[in-house]
């Protein structure tokens, strides 16, 4: 697969991590395969050190959205595994909960 252009050659970290967010939110996976080859090229040693640090303090505030999709894509996915265990009888209800079926909180019927 080509990768998009995201704005120019040696895109700012800040706008890679932005458009990660987006495409985690949509779930776009195409555009973040392309993003992960931006990321790629960010790290390469060509890059001058001085210009990646500054980049990186711009780009903190985005990193920090990005970590927030991440957590919560996270707990998505969590939750439709569950659900899939669960239709494929992997798993019942009573597990899910942590208990069974007709029993009290404490354990006893």
């Amino acid at each position: 697969m080509q990768p998009r252009a995201i704005g120019r050659i040696d895109p700012e970290l800040k706008q890679v991590v932005r458009e990660a967010s987006q495409a985690l939110a949509l779930l776009d996976a195409n555009r973040l395969d392309e993003l992960a080859c931006a990321c790629r090229a960010l790290r390469c040693d060509c890059m001058d050190r001085a210009e990646l640090r500054r980049q990186a303090r711009e780009a903190a505030g985005e990193m920090a959205v990005l970590a927030r999709v991440l957590d919560a894509t996270r707990g998505n996915l969590q939750v439709m595994n569950r659900l899939k265990d669960l239709r494929e009888g992997r798993i019942s209800y009573a597990e899910i909960d942590g208990g069974r079926i007709g029993e009290a909180a404490d354990g006893n019927d």
